[in-house]
């Protein structure tokens, strides 16, 4: 089928990128309309606040991006992007415990989150119809009469009058800020049902050069948080010949910005690496500070009325706790499948069957996030007997994968959303895990 007919993105960062090379199959106009003038070079951008630190690829975020942008990952690595063995080139730090390392097929690229978004950005708009628009702020939506249709949206320009721009369909890739709950609730609809897990996240992060024999020679380090502990760190390589550091601590828990409290910090982690690259690494620019607050969720599926010609997408959608690396992923599994349901049953129903959907997507990630987080006291959330059984079931895993290659494995199998979570309590698993599988691992799976 032909493409045919406008879609209007709102944002133009990652998740509208991704939203908009799903669009641009279907559609024969697709307009981002963005905030900012995003640059013609991968630089830091005021409308993207966290592109300062970590983002981690998880391997199933690069499958789907390299679905949605063919060889995407050899022109990331000509532009200075590292591949990372996840198993097998990064110290791990679960529950104090660090994971046996082996060779795996889990890749990742280490780079930055502007150099990453400015590739798919070029990727994006060089595909036929599709533009961006800069420097405009969406006020509200454009309706029919009997409000059951989306007919485009109110633009206030940055320099210019009040304007309006008509559209097939909408998707608000806004993020966290988005707000498509006001304006449906300005339309007559239901408030959409919000679940929201208040986490506390602060983190800072700091960047260094790289230099041979950093890292005992591996490429990224991975502390995580624990209670009684609650600090993350984390270390990923990036272009030009860095190395970036996350720091994180939550509810209350937060790492100093100045040069000896950073150090501190780093060195009281699970993982000695962290201490070590800070005390002695070359600073390349001054720890930069941001909050995240709350895991966000609104559950769109769950609304018995929805108009025709919009949609919520990516973290306008679900927000999660940023530790755990999952948004970029989740957004473009997203896109794959916006994609599909255009190509298959086109717009009928759209926003009914891309939500139902867009949940399953969302389940694992969100429950991974949710569930690890529900570990703190401080937490406050519902602690069902699964809950308190997987988290404690889950601390007999990470003391085992220190001995055993095939436990750690299957963790960030499920951690890369490879596998469901369900895994984890397979048979096999479970019997290593009761067991302690103090077998050692063959010399040619570990990583050298």
């Amino acid at each position: 089928m032909a493409a045919s007919g406008r879609a209007v993105v709102i944002g133009a960062s990652l998740g509208g990128l991704l939203a908009a090379r799903a669009l641009a199959e279907s559609f024969a106009e697709v307009i981002l309309l963005d905030r900012d003038t995003p640059p013609d070079e991968p630089v830091h951008r005021r409308g993207v606040p966290q592109g300062r630190h970590v983002h981690v690829l998880l391997d199933r975020g690069r499958q789907a991006l390299e679905s949605l942008f063919p060889e995407l990952g050899a022109e990331l690595y000509r532009l200075g992007a590292t591949p990372v063995d996840l198993h097998g080139q990064v110290h791990w730090y679960n529950d104090g415990h660090r994971m046996l390392p082996a060779r795996s097929d889990l890749t990742a690229f280490g780079m930055s989150r502007p150099l990453l978004e400015q590739v798919v950005r070029q990727r994006t708009v060089a595909l036929p119809g599709v533009t961006v628009v800069p420097d405009c702020e969406v006020t509200g939506l454009l309706a029919t009469d009997d409000h059951r249709r989306v007919t485009g949206v109110r633009l206030a320009p940055r320099d210019g009058r009040p304007s309006t721009l008509t559209a097939d369909l909408v998707v608000d890739a806004g993020g966290r800020a988005s707000r498509s709950p006001i304006w449906l609730t300005e339309l007559g609809y239901p408030t959409v049902e919000q679940e929201r897990v208040e986490v506390g996240v602060t983190y800072v992060t700091r960047r260094y050069r790289r230099e041979a024999g950093q890292l005992e020679d591996k490429l990224g380090v991975l502390s995580n948080a624990m209670p009684g502990c609650p600090r993350y760190g984390v270390v990923a390589p990036q272009e030009g010949g860095r190395f970036a550091v996350t720091m994180a601590g939550i509810l209350g828990e937060e790492p100093p910005v100045d040069e000896a409290g950073f150090v501190r910090y780093a060195t009281s982690l699970a993982a000695p690496q962290v201490g070590e690259l800070v005390r002695h690494a070359q600073p390349l620019d001054e720890p930069v500070l941001m909050r995240f607050p709350a895991s966000v969720r609104r559950r769109y599926e769950r609304l018995p009325r929805f108009p025709d010609g919009h949609l919520v997408f990516a973290d306008a959608l679900c927000s999660l706790n940023p530790v755990y690396g999952q948004g970029i992923t989740v957004a473009a599994v997203q896109a794959l499948l916006l994609r599909r349901l255009l190509a298959r049953g086109g717009r009928h129903r759209l926003a009914r069957r891309f939500f139902r959907r867009a949940a399953r997507v969302i389940d694992a990630p969100w429950s991974i996030a949710v569930g690890t987080d529900l570990r703190f006291p401080g937490v406050t959330g519902h602690r069902t007997r699964k809950v308190r059984f997987v988290n404690a079931y889950l601390a007999r895993l990470h003391a085992a994968a220190a001995h055993d290659v095939a436990l750690g494995a299957a963790f960030l199998r499920v951690i890369n959303l490879i596998d469901p979570p369900a895994r984890l309590l397979g048979p096999g698993v479970m019997l290593r895990v009761l067991l302690g599988a103090r077998q050692r691992p063959s010399a040619s799976s570990m990583a050298r």
